[in-house]
């Protein structure tokens, strides 16, 4: 009789045993179901919609590849992110960079007025004295070198002017080559006393273009003398010209402007077009700067390239408008 009652309690037991264990599985499969349905609604559909959101290629995402998605679309995001930054740093740097240049033509422009008006009485005392009075030829040296500096000083108070309140364009149509022609014209002395000799490189004239005679001729003289000034025992000035239509503009005119002198220094190459900075010990500092104001005012573009030792060269390009 124990061992009967012995055998019904533990199949009692067994069969207490295979209940718990089936509850526990059945547990276990509604908690891993449970935990399934969490895991899509609350990290897998989102984990989808954040890769859409970020899918930069905008091609379809596969199931299964939602990281590697958001892996480029995060790493795209960050490159925007720096790319911006940037941006904004020039931008930041330009406007600063503008405020102070605003705030120097302002000072210029007063300063040179108050400078030009007294000077422009001295020049005509001076021109008054040469003619009245009767001097010897050191006293005619000695007038000749006043009068070079106060030019020279009305030349300095000039380009202020102009940096400061650069004058409206007057434009009109004109070809490019006529300019540059009227300019070799106009510096032929000059040219003959830096013992500089200029080639044009042309196969026809250039075509007519919008643009102000007189400014574009103030750019060409500038970089001429420049040229000039550079090679200080003579030397040799190439202007080339030719028509190109691969510009982001569309067809423009180019003209280079190249010399054999001693070139710029790869630590100065950067600044050259800065305002107010000059390694001429008589120099302002503004004719380079003027010169690429004019051009972009004209819608083209300033560039210089140089390598110490091998020369200088200018490249203006200008949009050609209907």
């Amino acid at each position: 009789m124990e061992i009967q009652k012995a055998k019904e309690d533990a199949h009692a037991q067994a069969v207490t045993l295979r209940l718990i264990s089936a509850s526990a599985v059945m547990i276990e499969l509604l908690l891993t179901f449970v935990l399934f349905l969490f895991l899509i609604q609350h990290i897998l559909e989102p984990l989808k919609r954040l890769a859409k959101e970020v899918n930069r290629s905008g091609v379809d995402i596969t199931a299964g590849n939602e990281m590697k998605s958001i892996s480029h679309g995060v790493h795209g995001l960050i490159e925007d992110v720096d790319q911006i930054h940037s941006e904004l740093q020039k931008n930041r740097e330009t406007l600063l960079h503008s405020e102070k240049m605003a705030m120097v033509g302002s000072l210029a422009a007063g300063m040179a007025h108050s400078i030009r008006n007294p000077f422009t009485s001295v020049k005509m005392r001076l021109f008054s004295l040469s003619r009245t009075l009767k001097l010897n030829e050191t006293q005619k040296d000695d007038l000749d070198v006043i009068s070079q500096e106060i030019k020279h000083i009305d030349t300095i108070v000039q380009n202020f002017l102009e940096f400061s309140r650069p004058p409206k364009l007057k434009m009109q149509q004109i070809s490019p080559s006529i300019i540059v022609d009227l300019v070799i014209q106009l510096m032929e002395h000059r040219l003959n006393s830096y013992e500089v000799q200029v080639e044009v490189v042309r196969k026809n004239p250039l075509p007519p273009i919008w643009a102000d005679p007189e400014q574009l001729k103030e750019v060409l003289v500038n970089l001429v003398i420049n040229a000039c000034e550079a090679m200080k025992g003579g030397g040799h000035v190439v202007i080339t010209e030719k028509e190109i239509s691969e510009s982001p503009t569309g067809k423009a005119v180019v003209i280079r402007i190249a010399d054999n002198g001693p070139g710029i220094p790869k630590t100065l190459s950067d600044k050259v077009l800065q305002p107010f900075f000059t390694t001429k010990e008589d120099g302002t500092g503004l004719g380079l700067s003027i010169a690429s104001r004019i051009i972009e005012e004209h819608g083209g573009k300033l560039i210089l390239v140089s390598t110490e030792g091998q020369g200088a060269s200018v490249t203006i390009t200008l949009p050609m408008r209907n």
